[in-house]
This record gives structure tokens, C-alpha cells and sequence, in this order.
């Protein structure tokens, strides 16, 4: 396959430890693939040191992933987008496998669901992704087994026509939910988790994100199913 249609679209905030390594690890998956960081007002090496690998530097000025990400899909003309976060936790080398699937199943989006040791999540994160993930598939019938995966791949026609609101980590939420609505087709591809390198920090935050997350979902579920949501709302408050 020719990977010059393929952009690897990379979101970071103080990601100076890793970006070096994960933008190596996709030039060597995808070697003629064009690889995008965007940086999020880092205060430390990050620029510099996607700059050093080979990565075409962009920058954000507006905190927030979803800001990142919105920016990202509006810039970067491709056929095929792999949104990947810069942490060095998820594995370059399983993209072209990722990208035949696509095809193949003639998907739109594919979701990376990942499978790692306890230690690879912070605590209350891997919970918070359950409960959050089991909501989603509660409220709109269906979903994917990890909503929260930083690790996805697009088709142009997604990226496109994706009407982006969020400013934070609730950008995957909106993916997911954006997906389901409109019964764009969709799939979900498991591989490895890696325990964060030492000194390297998640920036989510359980508590205010998973919170942001749930007001994502609610605000959504009123969004795209009105008749239900104040159904449901008219019935709680008639008790």
C-alpha cells in the first residue's frame, strides 16, 4: 500500500520525553507517510524535538485537545488520518494492519481498544473508562469497548464532515457518539498498551475530565435524541 495518502496527526502537550520516539516508530511503520505534531502550548522541548525527528511542527495556540484536533482535521489534507497521542503508549508498528482493516471492512473510523497490565493506567482511569464506555452504549444502543483510546484512524470522508465542539478530552467522546448517530461504520482493532515512560505525566485529569466527559454525553444525548432525553426528564420530574 502507498502510504503517501496516509497523515499521522499527532495532538501533544509536554511531550519532550517521547515525541522523538513516536515519531521515529511511525516512520518506520509507515515510512512514506507525512507526520504531523501539533503542539499545545508545551512549556518544554516538544517542538524542538519533533522538529529533530522529522515531524512537520504545528502549533495550537488554544489549550484543550479537542482544540488540537479540530485544527488538525480542518489543516491536513490526506485519504487516511491516524490520530495517535504522543505519550509512547500506543504501538506504531500494528498501523498498516490497522489501515488494511479499514479498507477491507470499508470502515470510516477504527478505534485502537487497548490491552495493557493494571500498571499502564492511572488510578481510577481505567474504571472512569468503563463507566463512561457503558454509558455511551446505554444511552445510544451501541458503542466501542474503549470510548477513551487516544488511538484511532480515519477515512478523509469522517475527518471532513465532523462538526467538532469539544475543547478538551472529551473530543473522544464526541468521535464516538458523532459515529454512532449518523450509523457511520465503524470498528474496533485491539493492541498493546505500554506503561508510560518514566517521567512522563497523563494530562487527564479523572475527576474534572471524567466529569467534562459526562456532561459531553449528556449534552449530546439532548442534542441528537430530544424526544427521548425530555421524556425522560418530563417522567423524573412528574414523580
Amino acid at each position: 500500500m502507498n502510504f503517501q495518502n496516509v497523515a499521522v496527526i499527532i495532538p501533544c502537550h509536554n511531550e519532550g520525553g517521547t515525541i522523538y520516539q513516536v515519531v521515529n516508530g511511525f516512520k518506520n511503520a509507515l515510512p512514506e507517510a507525512p507526520i504531523y505534531v501539533y503542539d499545545n502550548c508545551s512549556t518544554d522541548d516538544t517542538l524542538e524535538k519533533a522538529r529533530d525527528a522529522g515531524a512537520i511542527v504545528r502549533v495550537e495556540y488554544r489549550k484543550g485537545k479537542g482544540n488540537v484536533v479540530r485544527r488538525m482535521f480542518s489543516d491536513v489534507d490526506a485519504d487516511f488520518y491516524i490520530l495517535v497521542d504522543g505519550d509512547l503508549t500506543y504501538d506504531p508498528d500494528v498501523a498498516p494492519m490497522m489501515l488494511e482493516r479499514l479498507i477491507k471492512d470499508k470502515l470510516d473510523m477504527l478505534n485502537i481498544a487497548r490491552i495493557g497490565a493494571k500498571g499502564s493506567y492511572r488510578k481510577g482511569h481505567r474504571l472512569g473508562n468503563f463507566l463512561l464506555t457503558k454509558t455511551v452504549k446505554i444511552i445510544f444502543g451501541s458503542g466501542l469497548d474503549d470510548m477513551l483510546s487516544g488511538y484511532r484512524i480515519f477515512t478523509r470522508r469522517f475527518v471532513k464532515t465532523f462538526p467538532s465542539k469539544s475543547d478538551g478530552f472529551e473530543i473522544e467522546t464526541e468521535l464516538t457518539i458523532h459515529s454512532l448517530e449518523m450509523k457511520i461504520p465503524i470498528g474496533e482493532f485491539t493492541a498493546k498498551y505500554e506503561d508510560r515512560p518514566h517521567g512522563s505525566v497523563s494530562k487527564l485529569s479523572t475527576f474534572r475530565d471524567g466529569i467534562n466527559i459526562l456532561f459531553m454525553i449528556i449534552r449530546l444525548f439532548f442534542l441528537v435524541k430530544p424526544i427521548t432525553s425530555f421524556s425522560l426528564v418530563s417522567a423524573f420530574l412528574a414523580i
